[in-house]
């Protein structure tokens, strides 16, 4: 028994120390043999239960410290207190054999030996699974270093990833504040917004009412005017009336000696005298009574026109149109003055019917006028007011005004005297393509890209009249009772300026991008974007039309304008390559092509009344102007 807790307290000693040193083997044996010889003394009784105690202890402390890493340990433990089972049972058969020595002393003595070598064995088998268990105690703990050190790297790394989720969180929290505060911005801007476009609406809905009631103030302005123009020339008529029949009912004697007889109540003797007059002179007035001074006062008054303080029209004005006439026009041959006219491009142009001034417009917004003298062009003046580009220009035919069509969706006119206009004509919903002066006076016809042809009176700045049309108006020219459009449709209407019906419609080979009437009004010159011009003789109304082609030219846009020559002999136009090509009307070949001075596709020509100068515009800002000298 005491061999055995011997053998127990060395193999848990070794166990308790991994890194201590084994107890000798041979030491243990002599131990062993020594216990059974003692007999169990009281030094031997008392030994096991201590080393036991401290061994449970150790292994309580052990168990607590380090029981998840060395379950395999305890599992060997366990085994081996299996096997130290066994040594008590050797010991205790030789505690009975020590109790009865003398009947068994001989058998002890000889399984001495064996039990010797039984503990040997055992001791070995023991040291070995020792040594197993401290090789895998080392193998586990550099597990357990690499594991700790794994450990510390994830546990820097998770530290890290704190660090940096902490940093992200703030972040977030400082977008969201941010969001925040740009939300309420936002949301602050948006109710501005929405009053702005409450302010807006009601103040385009003010100027809708402000300008029809304008519109309506016109109308009853218009109304009242014609409404005194019509008493006053009611009561004009009923003093003339009068004083006609004053004037009838009085006798004037009329001191000539060609002069008729005062008075069909002559005696006859005078009859007699002077019927020989008579025979000779013949009598100047039906009645003597129709001369007197009175009566042609009053004549004068009637028709002697006075300016009205709103009226557009002066005295000059509403003279008779002057007829130009153009014995032979000279084709150009050269280049007289070249210049950069405008700040961009330009899109019209045209002489005055005195042939010494020229209008230009362009993109720049401006109509600039130029004295033509000598061969050259000299800045006059410029006409400003419109508040998109210049499409047309037109001279009124006594020289006093200048129509022009806009891209602001407007016409107006200028006094060549101001720089201002003094009518802007409004109502079109696209720009104004064309512009000119009616036969009416104080009418102007306009053709806008909206598809109307309108009819204006100047002096309420009013439509008067309106046609509806299926396709773009590109141009408008107007003659006696009449309108003439041209339309992008490939057609030509011809209205009545009357009732502003559409009485033919003449077909066009492309569409029309420009119209122009003689001086005579005979013929009439359209140009098309399929690279002809064509002139139709408004006596016949027929199909029949000559067509102007030349190998190179080409209609350079859809606003290409070209012109006849104040004879009638040469119709000319520019090209897409900054040419200006010139026809002879009575043969249809080309006469002359003037090339070089243009650097961009021609947009306009107007020749002179004169038929002297010939001018041509481009996209490029430049004008020159041609002559045959």
């Amino acid at each position: 028994m005491a061999a055995a807790a011997a053998a127990a307290a060395a193999a848990a000693g070794v166990t308790a120390n991994a890194h201590g040193a084994m107890a000798d083997s041979g030491g243990v044996s002599q131990r062993s043999s020594r216990l059974p010889v003692r007999g169990g003394g009281g030094r031997g009784g008392g030994s096991p239960d201590i080393w036991k105690r401290h061994i449970v202890r150790q292994l309580k402390h052990r168990d607590r410290s380090q029981h998840t890493m060395f379950q395999d340990l305890i599992r060997f433990y366990t085994e081996l207190l299996e096997k130290s089972s066994l040594a008590k049972g050797i010991l205790s058969r030789s505690a009975s054999v020590s109790k009865h020595p003398l009947a068994d002393d001989g058998n002890s003595v000889l399984s001495l030996p064996q039990q010797k070598n039984q503990l040997k064995k055992a001791t070995g088998e023991l040291a070995f699974q020792v040594l197993e268990l401290q090789k895998q105690i080392r193998i586990k703990e550099r597990v357990l270093v690499g594991q700790h050190t794994r450990l510390q790297e994830e546990e820097l790394q998770v530290a890290e990833s704190s660090d940096a989720h902490r940093e992200l969180q703030h972040q977030v929290e400082q977008v969201q504040t941010e969001n925040g505060r740009l939300k309420v911005e936002y949301d602050a801007l948006l109710e501005l917004q929405r009053g702005a476009e409450t302010k807006l609406r009601e103040q385009l809905e003010r100027g809708g009412r402000l300008v029809e009631d304008m519109l309506e103030w016109k109308k009853q302005a218009a109304a009242r005017m014609n409404n005194r123009n019509e008493r006053r020339s009611r009561a004009q008529e009923a003093n003339l009336q009068k004083e006609l029949r004053t004037a009838a009912k009085s006798k004037v004697t009329i001191d000539s000696c060609c002069s008729a007889p005062t008075s069909r109540s002559a005696s006859p003797k005078n009859e007699t005298r002077t019927g020989k007059t008579e025979r000779t002179q013949p009598r100047l007035f039906r009645s003597a009574s129709a001369t007197s001074p009175r009566f042609f006062t009053t004549f004068k008054q009637l028709f002697d026109r006075k300016r009205r303080g709103n009226s557009v029209c002066s005295l000059e004005e509403d003279l008779i149109h002057p007829v130009g006439i153009c014995v032979l026009a000279q084709v150009p041959a050269r280049a007289l003055h070249v210049l950069d006219a405008h700040e961009q491009g330009i899109n019209a142009v045209r002489f005055s019917f005195s042939s010494d001034l020229l209008a230009t417009g362009g993109t720049d917004r401006v109509i600039k006028l130029w004295n033509v003298r000598g061969g050259s062009l000299t800045h006059r003046a410029t006409l400003d007011g419109s508040t998109e580009g210049i499409t047309c220009i037109e001279f009124d035919p006594m020289g006093f005004r200048v129509l022009a069509g806009s891209y602001d969706k407007s016409a107006l006119l200028w006094q060549l005297d101001d720089s201002v206009p003094k009518v802007t004509i409004t109502g079109h919903k696209r720009k104004v393509t064309a512009a000119r002066f009616s036969h009416l006076l104080h009418h102007v016809v306009t053709g806008s890209a909206d598809r109307t042809v309108r009819l204006w009176d100047l002096h309420r700045a009013a439509c008067v009249q309106q046609a509806e049309v299926a396709s773009y108006c590109s141009d408008v020219v107007c003659c006696e009772n009449c309108i003439i459009s041209g339309h992008y449709d490939c057609k030509i209407r011809v209205w009545d300026s009357r009732t502003i019906s559409c009485v033919q419609e003449l077909p066009a080979q492309g569409k029309v991008t420009s119209l122009d009437l003689s001086a005579d009004h005979r013929q009439l010159l359209s140009c098309c974007r399929d690279n002809c011009l064509q002139l139709v003789d408004l006596r016949s109304w027929n199909n029949d039309r000559v067509c102007f082609r030349a190998e190179g030219f080409k209609c350079g846009s859809d606003s290409t304008k070209a012109v006849i020559s104040p004879d009638g002999c040469y119709v000319a136009a520019g090209s897409a390559d900054g040419a200006v090509y010139i026809w002879n009307v009575s043969t249809g070949n080309l006469e002359t092509c003037l090339p070089d001075k243009h650097s961009s596709s021609i947009n306009a020509v107007s020749w002179s009344l004169s038929g002297e100068y010939v001018v041509s515009v481009d996209k490029s800002r430049r004008a020159v102007l041609w002559s045959h000298i």
